[in-house]
């Protein structure tokens, strides 16, 4: 089998090739055999906005946090995912913890 780094890989090449909503799938079925693989939710999260699948976003950008709570970019990307899902109370307390944790 495909080590999840290869397979990420693979769902990057069909989003490269303009297949977003295989993308999406093909990393989908890696973070069901990987949940902490935190790349993979990053990247979920931003192709699933791109997608309109505001909730499915928010879903993969939190989980990015939770993996990486130390990780200002993972809350920033969770504000931005929760801003286009119509979420602002949350988006902005992300936006306010990636702040806090750059130091300002």
């Amino acid at each position: 089998m495909a080590s999840r780094e290869e397979r990420y890989e693979a769902a990057e090449t069909l989003k490269n090739a303009g297949n977003l909503a295989a993308a999406v799938q093909a990393l989908e079925e890696v973070v069901a055999d990987e949940p902490d693989f935190a790349l993979a939710h990053s990247a979920l999260a931003a192709w699933c906005t791109r997608l309109e699948r505001h909730e499915e976003a928010v879903k993969h950008a939190r989980r990015v946090c939770e993996l990486e709570p130390k990780d200002p970019f993972s809350y920033t990307a969770l504000s931005v995912a929760c801003m286009r899902g119509g979420l602002i109370a949350e988006a902005e307390d992300a936006l306010a913890r990636s702040r806090t944790l750059q130091g300002g």
